[in-house]
């Protein structure tokens, strides 16, 4: 096998090592049945010599033996057997709980790293490639530990002794028999050496063909609109056709590989058969011993076949070890400090003092940012595509690490903090808004999922989502379909808002977090969060002229450095950049917010007309 192969083996076997009590009883179990099987030959010899006793007279063999002692050796040959079944169910039964177990522990390391990953690793990772490996990876590895892992070992022994029982019965059939065994030890390892990476580009393919059909799936309605059926068709159609050329050059592989190794076994019993023959007529050979050879000879071909097929197994566990691994050797960009503290009693005094942050050495997304938010301060973030807005609000939970300066609470530095309790301590309404396949009422409660009914209503009304709910025929135990389909976007958005609130977090971060929603609506949930917003710190991503105005303070970013800071009306009276997106963007909806309390005021009846 591979030098670079048996680490990753290492590895993936260290999963049975908190079994180790259960390998040994399945090895015990392996080693019984084998040890039962053994005795086959032995009881065949002693039926032949002893209970039939062929003797030659007269240049033919006469039967001169006791139907007593073949009656004893069909009773121990039914019992033997028996022996061997139920050690061959006790092998196959602490063997498959052994692999299952060990699939289960190896998915949850995956699902457990995954979850510990920041977002650095989630922004690159393709989900179809995760979900292959942590399901058809792990497959593998656990048809290897199943047959190759617990068998191995056992295979290896029962080879060793069936081999010294053959040189003790007869050494020259011995050496016949062993003619064959130095081609088929190179040929198992050429074949090894063949099959690993064609399943590392199956189970890459796997997973490439997993991504395409997720992708597919969760973009349906855009591959409708766009009448792309046809070509999505024929991106897939692609990637299962390049799965099958390598599976079935695997599989071609194999399929010449078995019938060679068991076409060299059948030449090595014919010659086996013909010089034991040669022997008998010689003298120096009895047809038992004879059969108990053959015996052997046949059992000898079992792990020599198996052989073949946990190479085939040994090759696909790699594979999908070595993909594994490059999940869990995975390092978060984000690490936890040793000895961090609790975030408590947080009142929301955040600061950035000179922060800088970038993805990649090359370009810095974030340069010298400097902000003071005092609690209960509402600070609204401004600029164009791509000035950093999002990277402000995501480096503050630390989704990301700054590259320079630093960011505190209450003047301790975020890094210094637990990632709990800081996280706990700012509720995220994000821009890509996720629900999941839940009900509404353990959607809102994702967050305090012991959180009382009347909790989750309060916090319903307040994101104004309430009344809708109470619409549905289940209300709070209306089902949402997968990332919440079965919702407006509005709907959706009050929705995740109104989770975010139940975490009652001293800061909050709205990144674009009414952009889905009409301006009624959007007028309706800022008059619910004004309320909610007083005595917490607050960081929005606004494009809607009311929450621009509500601001304590103003940053408009630009190229990621802020060029602009301050109120409305004092920038506003500047010709800068706040200036120009007054202009394009939020002039027309003052525009129209006024044009909207002028109609309102004629419709009203006047004082004089009330009064006459």
């Amino acid at each position: 096998m591979h030098s670079r192969s048996s680490p990753i083996i290492l590895r993936l076997t260290s999963f049975a090592r908190p079994y180790w009590h259960v390998v040994l009883l399945a090895w015990l179990f392996v080693g019984a049945a084998s040890a039962f099987m053994l005795l086959m030959p032995i009881l065949l010899q002693y039926a032949i010599d002893s209970g039939i006793n062929p003797q030659k007279v007269d240049g033919e063999f006469v039967a001169l033996g006791s139907k007593r002692t073949l009656v004893i050796v069909g009773i121990a040959v039914m019992v033997v057997a028996a022996l061997r079944g139920v050690f061959a169910y006790g092998q196959t039964y602490v063997s498959e709980w052994l692999a299952s177990r060990v699939a289960y522990d190896l998915r949850n390391e995956i699902y457990n790293h995954l979850q510990r990953l920041s977002f650095a690793y989630h922004d690159k990772a393709q989900t179809g490639q995760l979900m292959s490996r942590a399901t058809q990876d792990v497959e593998a590895v656990r048809m290897f530990t199943s047959m190759g892992l617990l068998r191995l070992l056992t295979l290896v022994i029962l080879l060793v002794v069936v081999l010294i029982l053959m040189v003790i019965t007869d050494w020259k059939l011995a050496l016949i028999a062993w003619i064959v065994m130095p081609i088929v030890a190179v040929r198992s390892i050429q074949v090894s050496r063949r099959l690993r990476p064609i399943w590392l580009e199956i189970q890459n393919l796997q997973g490439r063909m997993g991504t395409v059909l997720q992708e597919n799936l969760s973009g349906m309605r855009v591959v409708k609109a766009f009448a792309r059926e046809d070509q999505e068709s024929a991106k897939f159609a692609k990637e299962a056709n390049d799965l099958f050329d390598n599976a079935y050059r695997a599989n071609r592989i194999q399929a010449f590989n078995q019938p060679l190794l068991s076409g060299l076994w059948l030449i090595s019993m014919v010659a086996v058969v013909w010089f034991g023959a040669y022997q008998i007529e010689a003298g120096t050979l009895s047809i038992g011993e004879l059969a108990k050879f053959v015996g052997f000879l046949t059992i000898l071909q079992m792990p020599v076949r198996m052989l073949g097929m946990i190479v085939n197994m040994f090759a696909r566990a790699t594979s999908a070890g070595e993909r594994i691994y490059e999940i869990l050797d995975a390092e978060s960009a984000v690490q936890e400090k040793p000895g961090a503290s609790d975030l408590t009693n947080v009142q929301g005094h955040v600061r950035f003092e000179d922060v800088s942050f970038s993805y990649d050495t090359i370009s810095p997304v974030l340069r010298g940012i400097n902000i003071e938010a005092r609690p209960g301060e509402m600070i609204a973030l401004l600029g164009p595509t791509g000035s950093g807005k999002s990277t402000v609000v995501n480096i503050m939970p630390r989704f990301y690490d700054v590259t320079g300066g630093r960011i505190t609470i209450d003047g301790m530095d975020i890094r210094d903090a637990t990632l709990t309790s800081l996280r706990q301590s700012i509720g995220t309404v994000q821009q890509d808004v996720f629900l999941f396949s839940a009900t509404i009422r353990d959607n809102i409660a994702y967050g305090v999922v012991d959180a009382s009914q009347e909790e989750v209503e309060r916090v319903a009304k307040t994101a104004g989502i309430h009344d809708f709910i109470m619409t549905q025929p289940e209300g709070y135990e209306t089902w949402v379909g997968e990332r919440g389909i079965t919702l407006s976007g509005g709907q959706r958005q009050r929705l995740v808002i109104a989770r975010t609130l139940l975490t009652d977090p001293r800061i909050l971060i709205l990144d674009d977090s009414t952009s889905s929603v009409d301006t009624e609506t959007e007028y309706l949930i800022q008059q619910a969060l004004a309320e909610v917003m007083r005595g917490r710190t607050t960081f929005v991503i606004a494009q809607r002229l009311r929450t621009v105005k509500m601001a304590d303070q103003i940053l408009v970013l630009q190229d990621g450095q802020i060029v602009e800071r301050g109120r409305h009306d004092d920038l506003i009276e500047q010709d800068g950049l706040y200036r120009e997106i007054y202009d394009l963007e939020l002039r027309d909806q003052e525009e129209a917010y006024e044009r909207t309390q002028a109609v309102a005021a004629e419709a009203a009846p006047s004082p004089a007309g009330g009064a006459g």
